[in-house]
């Protein structure tokens, strides 16, 4: 199983790069070869479905991106709940895989009830308040996977006329970059308000690192992708360290 996630991340970034070739190439009339390649590398992830017809190479692209990010926020929240069991008490009745189906099911995930009147960014600012009595993982995990499906419009399947904005994406990065710090700052009894990579004089463990780099290298992809598409420039606006704000999509 871990080979074919391997295989299925380099996969991801390679169509990346071969949609940004073909862009450069496709005045030059040198593109038959690299569509062929492309089509190759998409079907062998997603298979060939007559609604792949109706798709540009972007399209192609998005869908293994987006999916991409599904499956390791999936990874994410079984890790986050195996490293902090005592977050499920706060939701008696509920499994690990009731909260998982709530989280990732389709056509679009099913709001938690407490978290009805937020979304996003939002949800991650509830989440890492340092008062919440809530089941915190699905707090953070609610609003990590709010905003990045808000920064694919939230769409799970992308077709011919379809959009993205290059700079959601961006910004996304850089709120799970910000998400990532604001977890390891302590919470009020000096621990952190999520435990998620070794603590010192634990055994080293930095899959949770591994896990949210390949996240931000996704979404970060993503949007040089859509920019070369949409030709614009992204804003890469500097981070407020100090105040570690979440940036609005």
């Amino acid at each position: 199983m871990r080979v074919r996630g391997d295989v299925s991340e380099v996969l991801v970034v390679a169509a990346s790069w071969l949609v940004c070739i073909v862009r450069r190439l496709r005045s030059a009339g040198i593109v038959g070869g690299l569509f062929l390649c492309l089509g190759v590398v998409a079907c062998g992830d997603l298979h060939f479905r007559p609604q792949n017809l109706l798709k540009s190479d972007i399209d192609l692209v998005a869908d293994l991106h987006y999916r991409q990010s599904q499956s390791l926020m999936r990874e994410l929240t079984l890790k986050l709940y195996k490293r902090n069991p005592e977050q499920l008490r706060h939701s008696p009745g509920y499994s690990v895989e009731q909260r998982l189906q709530q989280l990732f099911s389709r056509p679009s995930p099913m709001p938690e009830t407490g978290l009805l009147a937020v979304r996003g960014a939002e949800v991650l600012e509830l989440a890492l308040a340092p008062g919440y009595r809530g089941d915190r993982v699905m707090a953070t995990m609610t609003g990590l996977n709010g905003m990045l499906r808000q920064s694919y419009a939230y769409k799970d399947e992308f077709f011919m006329f379809d959009q993205l904005d290059q700079q959601k994406l961006y910004d996304s990065a850089r709120n799970v970059e910000i998400l990532i710090w604001r977890l390891a700052r302590a919470g009020g009894n000096g621990r952190p308000l999520l435990l998620t990579n070794s603590l010192p004089g634990e055994p080293v463990n930095l899959s949770f690192e591994r896990l949210f780099g390949k996240l931000i290298a996704s979404q970060d992809m993503m949007a040089r992708v859509v920019a070369l598409q949409n030709e614009r420039v992204i804003n890469r606006t500097a981070q407020n360290v100090a105040a570690l704000a979440f940036f609005p999509l």
